[in-house]
């Protein structure tokens, strides 16, 4: 996952979301303990790709956050 591109990232995050939502529609009719495992999985991996290509929220914003609007 390191020397993936943004644009590998994004296409990544978008082939797990693909796949978690066809296997949550399995899920509803089989209701397979092994099937929420895999979906649970593939989530982590996926928040851990998001992360990597959105970044980290910027330390002013946050502290300006709650500082009075005038």
């Amino acid at each position: 996952m390191s020397n993936m591109t943004t644009r590998d990232r994004v296409e990544a995050s978008r082939e797990a979301k693909r796949l978690i939502l066809a296997i949550n529609e399995i899920y509803k009719e089989t209701k397979d303990a092994d099937l929420m495992d895999a979906m649970k999985h593939l989530t982590i991996k996926k928040q851990r790709i998001d992360k990597r290509f959105k970044g980290r929220p910027n330390k002013s914003i946050q502290k300006n956050k709650y500082a009075k609007i005038i």
